[in-house]
């Protein structure tokens, strides 16, 4: 295997907890609705949305999205302020437009269809290694690790007993693959992660609590500080991020004038609302029209 050399003792560690998860992987199974569906573009969607959003809160939107944009050509066909308007309420908006920007791509570029290589997946807007590697293994099958943060925690936790690397976290989590069958496997790991090895782990209950490295041989929680492993977020209440999404949302139904964006926004001080206008459009987010705010591709009568 390239890359990192492992411990002698992780790689002993590793056939057992395998074993392990494999007989506990039908009790971790998450009913969510797109865990082996036969659709890569809708896989596609559930992890571009999945990105930084917690899972309840994607389920519905992601329905909502696929019964507007079946195909990634119909998203690419969309202007970007109706992507933008049903993208509402999910956050981090430049996500949206990444993702219509992906569809263009794989309509021009692709036949329409979303790639199956972890190497064209990276070249699309938007997509970062892990979700490369997760559209790979669960909509194509391809043997790569899925490593994020639910992973991350079961790595440093349960195989090494201390802090991870980069390099190390993904060369664990591909030594770590079965032979056959990955997509189960790296969906069991995911489940295990975002259910029993939490940020406050749930180890009396794990499934998997004998073959825990951790739990045999103590020590500080090595999750907090390992490789891929995300830090608490800040406050999202009265957040920039909170603020520009009350923007967007206030041009949802049509354009706005500077002085009408300020009225509706009052509680915001005009520095702060200028910088966030501008950011939102060196985004590509919202543009100008006659002297009005709107979303980017908007067709709707200014007000």
């Amino acid at each position: 295997m390239a890359g990192v050399t492992l411990e002698p003792e992780i790689l002993n560690l590793l056939p057992p907890f395998r074993r392990a998860l494999r007989r506990a992987s039908p009790g971790l199974r998450r009913e969510l609705p797109w865990i082996g569906l036969n659709d890569p573009w809708a896989i596609f969607v559930s992890e571009v949305m999945l990105q930084q959003t917690s899972t309840g809160r994607v389920i519905e939107p992601w329905r909502r999205f696929l019964r507007t944009y079946p195909t990634p050509a119909a998203c690419a066909r969309a202007p970007l302020a109706d992507v933008l308007r049903l993208w509402s309420g999910l956050g981090y908006p430049r996500r949206a437009k990444s993702l219509r920007d992906a569809a263009q791509v794989m309509t021009d570029c692709f036949d329409g269809n979303v790639p199956s290589s972890v190497e064209d997946l990276v070249s699309l807007a938007g997509v970062g290694p892990y979700t490369a590697h997760a559209v790979a293994s669960f909509a194509f099958g391809r043997r790569v690790a899925v490593l994020d943060t639910n992973v991350g925690r079961v790595l440093a936790r349960a195989i090494a007993n201390r802090p991870l690397r980069p390099r190390e976290a993904q060369d664990l989590a591909t030594a770590l693959l079965p032979r056959e069958s990955t997509a189960d496997f790296n969906q069991a790991l995911l489940d295990l992660g975002a259910q029993w090895c939490v940020r406050e782990p749930r180890c009396a209950q794990c499934p998997v609590r004998a073959q825990c490295r951790w739990q045999r041989e103590g020590g500080d929680d090595p999750a907090p500080r390992s490789a891929a492993v995300s830090r608490p977020q800040a406050a999202f209440a009265g957040s920039d991020r909170q603020v520009r999404g009350r923007i967007l949302r206030a041009l949802n139904h049509g354009a706005l004038s500077q002085h009408t964006l300020a009225f509706e926004l009052y509680d915001i001080d005009a520095p702060r609302l200028a910088i966030l206008t501008n950011q939102l459009r060196r985004d590509g987010l919202i543009s100008d029209h006659d002297e009005r705010l709107a979303l980017s591709g908007d067709d709707k009568t200014p007000h």
